[in-house]
């Protein structure tokens, strides 16, 4: 007689292997609910619209003001009416929410609420995605995203929870071995912010040493298909709308956390030439990449897939013209999951939250009549070059555990890369021999 069962038979089991999850879940929850309450005195205060109290109560968001400068409070479509400055992706949560709130009495505030809901659940999503990657003997690894210092001090500054959902979920999908999957979810992250398209390098890296080319090129054209679903729409019939966030990306100078900012401020020769701005930034970054290549590809042991994420992802953000203060939230899942030593992490952490205050100091030391309320430039820039040092630092462990990977507390157990996907055990067709 064939064992026949039910839906219902298999939901205890499903119940067992989600049970663990539970309490992740609501960590997460506890640092939403906290991130929303270190924005209180804007929310409930008033403060956001001040010029001064927003910044010394250290609760700016970009989310509530550009309810007015989009001109979403006038009724305007996303890139049909007016050319935001972001992806489609947050276009289209910006329209979504803008067609909610227009009709309520305050649609300013409702707007920058509805929208932490959304990014709330993005958070407690991101972090049942990122324990699953690392694993059941590392799953607690992933209260550093849950509840990490500077994550519940930027996680509403801007829509950075969903792009980071959207990239560990693809990630998760290529370790369960579901390339299209994978492909289409980094499609849709690449599409809501930038940053995960640095992804694709560590993929490609991986796949030249082991020659698994198929399911990489599946998620490539998961990745191409993805984005070109949600863009080519807008780009046909509101071209000049979609590409403002491309040229302004390429047309803006040096911003603040950035240390191409800080060779400007300082009139550093070379690095600090404005005109060389753009060029200084991709060289820097292509060193970076040549580097963790060659390190990728002679290494005597394989890399695992989320030590490259990181490194690629940090020399991003360490050549970058802009560095925001929510750029954090990009790397605490893949640090971590790279090298989950608490103490590089912490003393990161320190260094992210010292600049989340040095910041906000800074740009009303800077107001006219307000400077004795903030900070001057000279100890603003120790905020931005200790989230550089602590990176660097960060990176330097990590590629000690690749070139060692005796070190590599996530391998102590015998396993070879369980996020790695088609990666994880498979034999190198492909290495440089350097020695």
């Amino acid at each position: 007689m064939k064992n026949l069962t039910s839906p219902r038979s298999e939901l205890p089991e499903f119940g067992v292997r989600a049970l663990p999850y539970v309490p992740l879940a609501l960590f997460a929850g506890l640092g939403a609910v906290l991130a929303w309450f270190w924005k209180w005195p804007c929310r409930v205060g008033g403060a956001w619209n001040h010029g001064t109290l927003q910044f010394t109560n250290f609760c700016y968001t970009d989310i509530y003001p550009l309810w007015w400068n989009e001109k979403l409070n006038e009724g305007k479509v996303p890139y049909f009416d007016y050319p935001v400055e972001y992806p489609v992706g947050i276009g289209g949560i910006m329209e979504f929410f803008r067609r909610i709130v227009s009709s309520m009495g305050d649609p300013g505030t409702a707007f920058y609420d509805l929208t932490v809901v959304l990014m709330a659940i993005c958070l407690v999503v991101g972090v049942l995605l990122m324990a699953t990657l690392a694993g059941p003997a590392r799953r607690w690894d992933a209260l550093w995203y849950a509840l990490a210092p500077a994550l519940i001090l930027t996680a509403y500054i801007n829509w950075d929870l969903a792009a980071n959902a959207l990239a560990l979920g693809s990630l998760l999908a290529w370790s369960k071995r579901k390339q299209w999957l994978a492909g289409i979810l980094l499609g849709l992250a690449i599409a809501t912010k930038f940053y995960p398209l640095m992804f694709l390098g560590p993929l490609f890296l991986l796949t030249l040493r082991t020659g698994r080319w198929k399911p990489f090129l599946q998620t490539l054209g998961g990745v191409v298909g993805a984005w070109l679903v949600v863009n080519v729409p807008i780009m046909v019939f509101a071209f000049d709308g979609w590409k403002r966030f491309y040229v302004f990306s390429q047309e803006r100078p040096a911003d603040w956390g950035s240390i191409w900012y800080f060779f400007q401020q300082k009139q550093w020769p070379v690095l600090g030439d404005g005109s060389l701005l753009d060029k200084l930034g991709v060289v820097s970054l292509a060193a970076f990449c040549l580097a963790i290549a060659v390190i990728s590809l002679s290494a005597r042991t394989r890399p695992r897939l989320m030590q490259l994420c990181f490194l690629t992802l940090a020399a991003f953000m360490l050549t970058n013209k802009v560095w925001s203060p929510q750029y954090v939230l990009w790397l605490i899942p893949f640090a971590v999951l790279a090298r989950p030593g608490w103490k590089p992490i912490a003393l990161w952490q320190l260094a992210e939250c010292w600049y989340f205050f040095a910041i906000w100091l800074y740009l009303v030391g800077i107001q006219p009549g307000n400077e004795a309320l903030g900070i001057a430039g000279d100890t603003y820039f120790t905020a931005v070059w200790g989230r550089v040092i602590t990176i660097l630092i960060m990176m330097g462990f990590v590629v000690r555990d690749i070139l060692v990977p005796e070190g590599d507390v996530v391998r102590e157990d015998g396993s070879d890369d369980r996020a790695g996907g088609v990666f994880d055990g498979a034999p190198d067709r492909f290495r440089l021999a350097l020695s």
